[in-house]
């Protein structure tokens, strides 16, 4: 009779997280090495936004004093998700679909699902360092901006939050979309997050365009905006942060559920 040999869990488990965390190091080495074009990839859109409409239109009077102050924390919240999505969303179809690269992930030592996790993972910090570089861009082109220390904490929440909102987002396209339509879908999942996440007006001041308000309440990024406006302008109507709180962290764990199902899927294919 052949014995058996049982390999213990917390060795498995070990091994598995070394594998892990040996993945992620290299993806971040990788980012470190091409840090310039990184940094170009997701900084220039923001920062023309808040140029043109937080600096050159209030300086000609289109916009009224202070709103450079409520747009900062949401174009924040748009860099964090924004940046999330594309750092997962373009790569996973590509890997999937054209260089079969995703194939030496899932040889790893590692669970599918860890697979998909460390992705996930990876593009949430990818989304953070380019929200929290925004910052010093923010002090340099309006020469300064709202920054309460005790509104510190909840802000960083936010920032990883909306970070892992992003990446969740990134996640569930990634792996529902084949790679001769992910432009097509992506511009149209881009659009609506840019207009309807209340990155650049306080969901409360909707009130007189019910519908609209109704819309961007159904945005997840609605609630990262208005998460750091919460932060950052504690003075200016905004959703209550614990209500931010409650429906991040659902809608990234139904996102994350949904791209993982994916995941499985794609990979067993």
């Amino acid at each position: 009779m052949t014995a058996v040999a049982h390999v213990p869990l917390s060795q498995t488990t070990q091994t598995q997280g070394g594998a892990f965390l040996a993945i992620l190091r290299r993806d971040l080495l990788v980012t470190w090495n091409d840090l310039p074009t990184f940094l170009a990839q997701v900084i220039l859109q923001p920062l023309f936004l808040l140029l043109v409409f937080g600096k050159v239109l209030g300086a000609l009077g289109y916009t009224r004093g202070g709103y450079a102050d409520l747009l900062f924390p949401g174009l924040l919240a748009l860099t964090a998700v924004i940046t999330g999505m594309q750092a997962l969303a373009f790569p996973l179809v590509i890997e999937f679909g054209w260089t079969k690269e995703i194939e030496d992930r899932l040889l790893a030592p590692i669970s599918t699902a860890l697979v998909a996790v460390e992705k996930l993972l990876f593009a949430a910090l990818r989304g953070v360092v380019a929200s929290v570089v925004m910052i010093p861009v923010g002090f340099i082109i309006l020469g300064g901006i709202p920054w309460p220390w005790s509104g510190v904490p909840l802000l960083f929440a936010m920032l990883v939050l909306a970070s892992l909102l992003g990446a969740a987002i990134g996640l569930a396209l990634g792996t529902a979309v084949t790679p001769n339509r992910i432009n097509i879908v992506f511009a149209v999942a881009f659009t609506p997050l840019l207009f309807t996440g209340c990155s650049q007006y306080p969901w409360p001041s909707l009130a007189a365009l019910r519908w609209f308000q109704v819309v961007t309440a159904m945005n997840p990024m609605t609630y990262a905006s208005e998460g750091m406006r919460a932060a950052l302008v504690p003075s200016v109507p905004h959703i209550a942060p614990w209500v931010s709180l409650i429906v991040l962290p659902a809608a990234i764990l139904a996102l994350v559920a949904v791209g993982i199902r994916g995941f499985y899927r794609r990979a067993v294919d």
